[in-house]
C-alpha cells in the first residue's frame, strides 16, 4: 500500500482525486493522510466524499475512513466495472471534479459507461462544464476513446442543482498526444451566461470584452438553473486546441471586474503563444501519464499541476520531464518524447 501526504503541494483535494484515479487504473492500494490539511475546512467535504463513493462503486473498492470530515482514507481497489452510474454531490460542490476522478479509468475499461453527474456545474473553484466539453474532452478523444457529454441543467454556486451526462466508449490502449505549438488563432468567442438575473449583467461584461478583444464574437445566454448565477466564458480556438477562460459573477462584485478577470487570463494566454493554458495542463497530466507517452507546452505550472506530478510519480513510479523551452513556455513530457 502506497501512503500519500494530502498536505503536500497545493494541500487541497487534488491529491485525493489524482490518487484515486491512479489507484483504480493500476489496482494499487493507497492510504492518504492529512487530507486537505491546508484548507480552512480540512478533511473530506461533500464533493470529495462523492468522488470517493464514485470510485468505490466503479471498482468495488474496500475503504476505511470514507466519511465527511475524515482526514485519512484507505482505498483498496477491485476490478473496474463499466456501466451506468449516477453520482450526486447533493450541494453546489463541483460535479466536474467528480468526473475528473473517475473518467481516466473508464477510458480503457472493458466496456462503455454512461455517467449522470449532479451538483455544481459552474462554481469558481473548479473547471466549469463548458471547459470540459469544449477544451478537455476533445483532447482526451484524440487519445482514442469516444466521449459524448451533454449538459441538462446548469448548477451555479451556491444553489447547485446542475446535471450533465457523459458517455464513454473506451479503447484497449490509449494513444499518444503531443501539443507543441498553438499556431494561428481561428476565432475568439465570448458568452455571458445569466440565470435568474438581469441580462444587463451580461451586457456589461461583454462591453469589457469588446473593448479588450476587438473582433471577438459575443452573446448573452439566459439559462435555466435552480438558483441565480452568472459566468463569462471566453473561448479561443486554434488548430490543435480550444482554450476556455472564465470569470464568475459573485454578489457584490461589479460585472466589469468579473469580465476583466477572464479577459486578463485570455490575454496572458495569447501573449504566451502556447497551446495549453494553466488549468488545461492540470487536467491533461493523468490521461497522458496513463497513456505512457505524450507532451504539451504550457506556461509555468500551477500548484495543482506540480501536485499532480508528485502523485503520479509516487503511484506510477514514473515521473514527467519538465523543461523550459523559452520564456514563459515549459514542455511537460511523459514517456518518450515525440
Amino acid at each position: 500500500m502506497i501512503t500519500l501526504d494530502g498536505s503536500r503541494g497545493e494541500g487541497g483535494g487534488q491529491v485525493l482525486r489524482t490518487a484515486l484515479a491512479l489507484s483504480m487504473a493500476t489496482g494499487t492500494p493507497i492510504r492518504i493522510e492529512q487530507i486537505r490539511a491546508r484548507r480552512s475546512r480540512p478533511g473530506l467535504l461533500r464533493q470529495h466524499l462523492t468522488a470517493v463513493e464514485a470510485a468505490t462503486r466503479l471498482c468495488g473498492a474496500r475503504t476505511q475512513g470514507a466519511s465527511l470530515g475524515a482526514s485519512q482514507l484507505e482505498f483498496v481497489p477491485g476490478p473496474v466495472r463499466p456501466g451506468e452510474y449516477t453520482f450526486a454531490v447533493g450541494t453546489a460542490g463541483s460535479a466536474t471534479l467528480v468526473l475528473q476522478t473517475v473518467l481516466p479509468v473508464l477510458l480503457t475499461a472493458s466496456g462503455p459507461s454512461t455517467l449522470v453527474l449532479e451538483g455544481g456545474t459552474h462554481n469558481p473553484w473548479a473547471p466549469p462544464y463548458d471547459f470540459l466539453a469544449r477544451s478537455f474532452l476533445p483532447l482526451v478523444e484524440r487519445l482514442g476513446p469516444r466521449i459524448e457529454a451533454r449538459l441538462e441543467r446548469h448548477g451555479f454556486y451556491p444553489a447547485g442543482g446542475g446535471r450533465f451526462t457523459v458517455r464513454v466508449d473506451p479503447v484497449a490502449r490509449l494513444g499518444r498526444l503531443d501539443l507543441a505549438e498553438r499556431g494561428a488563432v481561428r476565432g475568439i468567442r465570448a458568452r455571458a451566461l445569466v440565470a435568474n438575473l438581469s441580462q444587463s449583467i451580461g451586457a456589461r461584461e461583454l462591453a469589457v470584452v469588446a473593448e479588450a478583444l476587438p473582433g471577438c464574437a459575443r452573446g448573452i445566454e439566459t439559462v435555466a438553473s435552480p438558483g441565480p448565477g452568472n459566468v463569462l466564458l471566453i473561448e479561443i480556438a486554434s488548430e490543435p486546441v480550444t482554450e476556455v477562460f472564465t470569470g464568475f459573477g459573485e454578489k457584490g462584485q461589479p460585472a466589469e471586474d468579473v469580465a476583466r478577470l477572464a479577459v486578463e487570463a485570455a490575454q496572458a494566454y495569447l501573449a504566451a503563444d502556447v497551446p495549453v493554458g494553466e488549468h488545461l495542463a492540470d487536467q491533461l497530466m493523468v490521461p497522458l501519464a496513463l497513456a505512457g507517452g505524450g507532451s504539451f507546452v504550457t506556461t509555468a505550472l500551477s500548484s495543482h499541476g506540480r501536485t499532480n506530478l508528485e502523485v503520479i510519480e509516487q503511484v506510477l513510479g514514473v515521473g514527467a520531464t519538465v523543461e523550459q523551452v523559452r520564456d514563459p513556455a515549459w514542455k511537460v513530457s511523459f514517456g518518450q518524447t515525440g
